[in-house]
């Protein structure tokens, strides 16, 4: 687990990579559930964060508000050069988002 948090001494290619990387699985994330929600309605989002903040401001500006934070929180972590947590989160995103909405997608 330090291995995670453990800071890299130079900026790298690696890292700016795993910054992108991230902030491309941000972008599908909202994109595919901005589509979920308006095919299946509000209830399909299995995240109380996310459906609250839709439900608050909006679906558009609440999901935009979330994924806006997400990615630069992401940001926060690539400058202290924390590497690998930006490439570990980005791995569970596209397990635990990308993946089910891609498979919801796939039933259409």
């Amino acid at each position: 687990m330090a291995g995670l948090c453990q800071r890299w001494d130079t900026p790298s290619v690696f890292g700016d990579l795993a910054l992108i990387g991230f902030v491309l699985v941000q972008v599908l994330d909202g994109v595919l559930t901005y589509l979920g929600v308006r095919i299946w309605g509000p209830g399909i989002e299995a995240n109380p964060l996310i459906s609250s903040a839709m439900t608050a401001a909006g679906t558009g500006i609440g999901l935009a508000s979330a994924k806006v934070t997400a990615v630069a929180l992401g940001i926060v972590l690539h400058l202290r050069r924390t590497h690998m947590l930006v490439v570990l989160l980005t791995a569970v995103y596209l397990v635990v988002a990308i993946v089910p909405w891609t498979a919801l997608f796939l039933t259409l």
